[in-house]
C-alpha cells in the first residue's frame, strides 16, 4: 500500500546440536518472544529458497535499517520477510526480497521506476528452485493513498467541529453518489490482474507454496477517536474500513482460487490500528510516534505480519 506522498515502505537464532533433542521435545523462544516447537523448527528449516513479493507494506519504509537497491524500494531489515527468515532458520543467500514502495500487480511483471532507482519486475526472482514465496500487493491498485487523502480533505473541518461524531460522510459520497461505489469498481479491476499474477507465479515457481499476505487492520470499526488523529469523521471511518475488509476478502478469494494460502493480518491487528494508543499501534498515523512511513505498519507491525506469515507457513 501507497503512502500519501506515493513514496509509496535478523537474523540468525543459534541452535546448538547437544540441544537438538532437547528443542524437539520442549521448543524454544526466539529474540521477539515468539515460541516455535523443534518439530516446527526442523519443519520450517526446509523451507526456501524463499522470494518475498510486495509493496511497501511488505518492504517496511522507514523502519531502520534501511537496506538493499534500489534505495527508493525502501526495505527495512526488520519488515516481515526478514523476520519470516529469520524464523525460518534461513540464510542470507536462501532468500531474496524484491518487494518495493509504490508497487502494482503490474510491477511484479515489469520494471518499476522508483524515482531512486528501478527496481527489476519482481518476478524475475523467481525460479524453478523456489519453495516459498509471499505476496503482498493490491493497494497501490486501488491508489488507497489518494482515497485516504482525499478523505482528510473533505473530512477535516466536520470531524474536527463535532469531534468525529458527526453523521456527516462527505469522502463516502464522494466515491459513492451517484453510481456505483468506484472503489468497489477498483478492487474488482485489481481482482483480474491479480489472478493473472499468480498464474505467472505459478509457472515460474512450479514448487512454490504461495502464500498472499492481507493487509492489517488501519481503522478501527468506527466511533469519534479518529477524529483528532487522522480528521475523518466516524461514518466516513466505518466506510473506509468496510473498503479494507472488501480488498482483503478479494485477496483471500484470489488466493484461494489459486491453490495458494491467504494469510490473515487484519484479525490480530484488531485494536492496534492507527487512531490507537501509540504504545501499542502497529500502523503509525499521519503524525508518526514510531519510525515507520504514514498509514503503514510500524516494527511492532512488521512483526505481527511475520508472526502471522510464520505461523500459516508452519500450518501448511
Amino acid at each position: 500500500m501507497p503512502i500519501p506522498s506515493r513514496v509509496s515502505p535478523v537474523f540468525i537464532r543459534l541452535v546448538f546440536p547437544a540441544f537438538a533433542g532437547v528443542l524437539l521435545l520442549t521448543g524454544c523462544t526466539d529474540a521477539h518472544g515468539s515460541t516455535f516447537t523443534g518439530a516446527t523448527q526442523a519443519a520450517a528449516a526446509k523451507q526456501g529458497p524463499y522470494v518475498a513479493l510486495g509493496d511497501s507494506y511488505t518492504s517496511g519504509p522507514d523502519i531502520p535499517n534501511q537496506i538493499g537497491t534500489p534505495v527508493g524500494c525502501q526495505r527495512s531489515d526488520h519488515n516481515y520477510p526478514s523476520l519470516v527468515a529469520q524464523n525460518l532458520h534461513l540464510s542470507a543467500a536462501q532468500v531474496r526480497d524484491v518487494s518495493c514502495s509504490a508497487a502494482t500487480v503490474d510491477d511484479l511483471a515489469t520494471p518499476q521506476s522508483t524515482g531512486n532507482g528501478t527496481n527489476p519486475a519482481q518476478l524475475t526472482a523467481l525460479t524453478v528452485t523456489t519453495t516459498l514465496v509471499t505476496l503482498g500487493i493490491g493497494g497501490n491498485d486501488i491508489d488507497f493513498a489518494a482515497i485516504l487523502t482525499r478523505c482528510v480533505e473533505l473530512d477535516l473541518i466536520p470531524a474536527l467541529i463535532s469531534r468525529g461524531a458527526s453523521g456527516l460522510a462527505p469522502c463516502r459520497a464522494s466515491y459513492t453518489s451517484p453510481g456505483p461505489d468506484q472503489i468497489q469498481q477498483r478492487i474488482q479491476t485489481a481482482s483480474g490482474h491479480l489472478a493473472d499474477a499468480l498464474i505467472q507465479i505459478a509457472r515460474r515457481a512450479p514448487h512454490a507454496r504461495v502464500y498472499v499476505v492481507g493487509y492489517p487492520r488501519l481503522l478501527p470499526d468506527g466511533g469519534a477517536a479518529c477524529a483528532h488523529t487522522l480528521g475523518i469523521t466516524s461514518v466516513d471511518v466505518t466506510f473506509l474500513n468496510n473498503e479494507e475488509v472488501a480488498l482483503n476478502s478479494m485477496l483471500r478469494q484470489r488466493a484461494e482460487a489459486a491453490g495458494a494460502v491467504y494469510v490473515d493480518t487484519y484479525t490480530p491487528s484488531s485494536g492496534h490500528d492507527a487512531c490507537s494508543d501509540p504504545a501499542t499501534r502497529w500502523i503509525e498515523p499521519l503524525k508518526p510516534t514510531s519510525p515507520a512511513a504514514v498509514m503503514h505498519p510500524n516494527a511492532r507491525g512488521q512483526q505481527a505480519m511475520a508472526d502471522a506469515v510464520t505461523q500459516a507457513i508452519t500450518a501448511h
